[in-house]
């Protein structure tokens, strides 16, 4: 069975492991996709940064079905435990991982890639993201791991997922939701387009559980939310924060790490005029904001 391509999705798997890669990414039958040997089952284990968290039981069975009647058709593709000698992490294929253990299979065929922890998580994350595998809150804690760990930007990571950096900043945001909204989009209680209208809204857990309740689309979710902070009188301050576009606010985000300062901006879309304003702690400091500036102007000179 051959799967369909994802075209155009960042760098894709083959640019991250190589031809076996782009072979797999491709979804190439058994016979086209080699295996480099087999292994048993049990000297492979998962990668504990794995962005998927939730294996569905059902898909699971069905693919476990499916191996007892032709085997695994794509290589699992592991590289070697850095924490247990003779046995190997897998990189990519989990999920053919498990459902072959539920069809009692003793080896499996796999591809061996020496990769370090970095390439590993650009690789878990692009083939979750390719088989549609994640829920928004997986993909924005994959975002926020590689971001916090290897120092990746926004629009770095768009280029490998073959995403905008709206899209990431936007996805990332999830992460700033309260606990309960988080549980309810990661059990697909509530679409990432319902959480997105909630983000920042000083009563995001009570609009949740009504946009549940009622089944709302996330363009009702949107005017809802609009709607009870006008209605509640809430804060210019706060209405100003919450209004925000992901774009702004990812903007935001950018020039204040550059600058290692507060940053804000004021965008009107109706004019698109606005104010770029930079925070200084003293003049000490608005002399160092300034010659930064300047230095800047000059290199671009």
């Amino acid at each position: 069975m051959t799967r369909k391509t994802h075209k155009g999705l960042g760098r894709g798997l083959g640019a991250l492991i190589g031809d076996a890669g782009s072979l797999v990414e491709e979804g190439m039958p058994a016979d086209l996709v080699r295996a480099e040997q087999s292994l048993p089952i049990e000297v492979l284990h998962p990668n504990p940064h794995q962005p998927r968290r939730r294996f569905s039981d059902e898909e699971l069975s069905e693919l476990a079905a499916s191996i007892r009647e032709h085997g695994i058709l794509q290589p699992i593709i592991v590289r070697p435990d850095p924490q247990r000698s003779g046995e190997f992490q897998i990189v990519a294929g989990e999920r053919r991982w498990r459902a072959a253990q539920q069809a009692q299979l003793h080896e499996v065929p796999v591809i061996i890639r020496e990769l370090d922890d970095q390439k590993v998580m650009e690789i878990a994350l692009v083939e979750n993201i390719q088989r549609s595998d994640l829920s928004p809150m997986e993909e924005a804690a994959a975002y926020r791991a590689l971001i916090d760990r290897h120092g990746y930007s926004q629009e770095a990571l768009g280029k490998i997922v073959g995403k905008s950096r709206s899209h990431v900043a936007n996805t990332i945001r999830l992460l700033s939701l309260p606990e309960e909204v988080q549980d309810l989009v990661e059990r697909g209680k509530l679409g990432a387009g319902h959480a997105r209208a909630l983000i920042g809204h000083p009563e995001a857990v009570k609009l949740a559980r009504r946009i549940v309740a009622e089944g709302l689309t996330a363009r009702d979710a949107e005017r809802l939310a609009k709607r009870e902070v006008q209605g509640k009188g809430s804060s210019r301050k706060i209405r100003r924060k919450w209004e925000k576009d992901a774009d702004t606010l990812a903007l935001e985000e950018d020039l204040s790490a550059a600058l290692r300062r507060r940053v804000r901006i004021d965008h009107d879309p109706a004019t698109g005029r606005g104010r770029l304003v930079l925070e200084y702690a003293s003049l000490e400091d608005l002399d160092d904001l300034c010659a930064l500036l300047t230095t800047a102007g000059l290199s671009r000179g």
